[in-house]
């Protein structure tokens, strides 16, 4: 088993920059790829960004590449997504995110969820 709880979501001005961290629990959350979805209202969950075991491969939706970067440290059992230059249309719930497969874009192909927090870019 593996408990995911995020946190550092809030209010931001378009432009601006926050960082979400993931803090994880479980003996073999480290051999999980980790990820970060979204959810705006009335839409579906969107994948936006994982992170390999070892830290050093990283993927992105083609929406966030350049803006967001993700990272984690094992050692503090934590995952974190830096997010630059935001902008409203990055409005959302943001749910971190375990899987035992690599290169996985799909709610479905995740086992382990967070239970989200909230981000919420003004114009």
């Amino acid at each position: 088993q593996v408990q995911l709880v995020e946190s550092g979501g809030g209010l931001v001005q378009a432009g601006g920059s926050l960082r979400l961290s993931c803090a994880a629990s479980g003996r073999t959350w480290s051999s999980y790829t980790m990820g970060w979805f979204r959810q705006a209202p009335g839409k579906e969950r969107e994948f936006v960004a994982a992170i390999g075991l070892s830290a050093a491969s990283t993927y992105y939706a083609d929406s966030v590449k350049g803006r967001f970067t993700i990272s984690r440290d094992n050692a503090k059992n934590t995952v974190y997504l830096q997010m630059n230059s935001l902008s409203p249309e990055d409005t959302a719930v943001y749910y971190c995110a375990a899987s035992a497969g690599w290169g996985k874009r799909q709610t479905y192909d995740y086992h382990y969820w967070g239970q989200g927090t909230q981000v919420t870019v003004s114009s």
